[in-house]
């Protein structure tokens, strides 16, 4: 590795002669001295020459005395620097990434997202997502959870409503998961409680600012449980964590884009999907994005919290493994939480017992053939269990107030974009 002192830490090398390393993000020749902004994972370092300087983009390598300059970024700059040139770039960046705001518009940034990303601006998005699923692992890691790694590729296209991707599997038919939800079930019988970050496809031909084709989806399931009340409270005890983690590990991020973040109640306020009905005039068996934000909206003004569960959505609009509520049968044990206007994760308790799988995939006119491999668990013993599912783009757009998911993704997929 090459020797280096990091941009955030000059103040801690007053005096003593240095060398960083990064990309130059802007030069400045004046008459009788040059100024060198160098770029590089921690933020901005400044050199002061007095000779010609490498263009934006180069990839330098500079060794000087660290000073004090209240002009720098930082305080400190370094003088006398000695400059190497590591890599010379052959074409200019599709626009300035020096300057404070991204003068390009959206599609133009994705076009050229592997350069594009390489404004602070931009990258900020990113390094809070990063921080967010490292709260996600760290606050599971405590309360007891596995970390798993399930199939990406799947035999059946059954796991839910979505429309899938298929695929040739070396001559078969096979598809793209939508989830991991039969694989961490199973896996609920093996280490009690487990999570995943991974990919997740859905082939919908949604073309609007909260919807891709290929996310990022944070997914627990932990058994048991009592109902579905039981994993609400880890939930909420997973978006404090992750909320924590960003203000600990991405606070200087966060504060470059101006991102608000959240205080998450003790206890987040919940609302049963009739009672959402009654605030919101729906008499529908789902809700609107409106009427999403008309919830947030009456939760924040009611409750001070700009979080929201909504619980017991009817039977007829969830999953055939999710559990019926036992005192309405026509409502289930399952839960929306609303953040900032927006759906943000979905999740509930599961039916355990083997019959009850088959009662509910026959009431649904089907068959146990096409999930066989699914309910194997079932019959040899499962604990009454849940989990829920989070999408971290979508997590990091109401984050940063990006108004489209696709700025909180550093190469998103969706029913137009499939490069770079």
């Amino acid at each position: 590795m090459i020797s280096r002192v990091m941009s955030a830490e000059l103040a801690e090398h007053a005096g003593q002669r240095v060398t960083i390393a990064g990309w130059v993000h802007r030069r400045r020749q004046l008459k009788s001295v040059s100024f060198l902004v160098v770029r590089d994972r921690t933020g901005l370092a400044q050199a002061v020459a007095a000779r010609d300087l490498p263009g934006e983009e180069s990839v330098v390598q500079v060794t000087g005395t660290v000073t004090a300059s209240p002009q720098a970024p930082g305080g400190y700059e370094l003088v006398a620097p000695e400059i190497e040139v590591l890599a010379e770039p052959c074409a200019a960046p599709p626009f300035d990434l020096f300057r404070p705001e991204p003068g390009a518009t959206l599609p133009t940034i994705l076009d050229h997202a592997p350069v594009a990303l390489r404004h602070p601006r931009l990258r900020a998005p990113l390094e809070i997502a990063a921080a967010g699923a490292a709260g996600f692992r760290e606050t599971l890691d405590e309360l007891g959870f596995t970390e798993i790694h399930t199939p990406k590729i799947v035999g059946s296209a059954t796991e839910s409503g979505a429309d899938v991707f298929g695929i040739d599997y070396f001559g078969r038919p096979a598809y793209l998961a939508q989830s991991p939800q039969f694989y961490k079930q199973a896996m609920v019988g093996v280490f009690e409680r487990v999570y995943e970050v991974g990919p997740v496809f859905r082939a919908e031909p949604h073309d609007t600012a909260r919807h891709l084709a290929q996310y990022t989806s944070l997914d627990a399931e932990l058994g048991f449980v009592r109902d579905h009340r039981d994993v609400m409270a880890v939930l909420r005890d997973v978006v404090a964590g992750m909320t924590e983690s960003v203000r600990r590990r991405a606070a200087s991020a966060a504060a470059l884009i101006g991102a608000t973040l959240p205080e998450v109640p003790a206890e987040i306020p919940a609302v049963h999907f009739t009672e959402a009905q009654r605030l919101t005039s729906c008499d529908e068996p789902d809700l609107s994005p409106s009427q999403e934000r008309r919830l947030s909206e009456w939760a924040l003004r009611e409750h001070g919290s700009e979080f929201l569960f909504v619980t017991g959505y009817p039977m007829a609009k969830r999953p055939f493994y999710t559990h019926p509520d036992p005192a309405r049968p026509g409502y289930s044990n399952g839960f929306d939480l609303l953040f900032r206007g927006l759906e943000l994760v979905t999740g509930g308790q599961r039916l355990h017992a083997y019959a009850d799988y088959v009662a509910a995939l026959a009431a649904r006119g089907e068959g146990t053939q096409a999930y066989e491999g699914y309910l194997q668990a079932f019959k040899h013993g499962m604990p009454p269990h849940g989990g829920f599912a989070l999408g971290l783009e979508r997590w990091t757009a109401r984050l940063t107030g990006a108004a489209n998911v696709r700025q909180a993704t550093a190469f998103p997929r969706d029913l137009h974009r499939l490069s770079p």
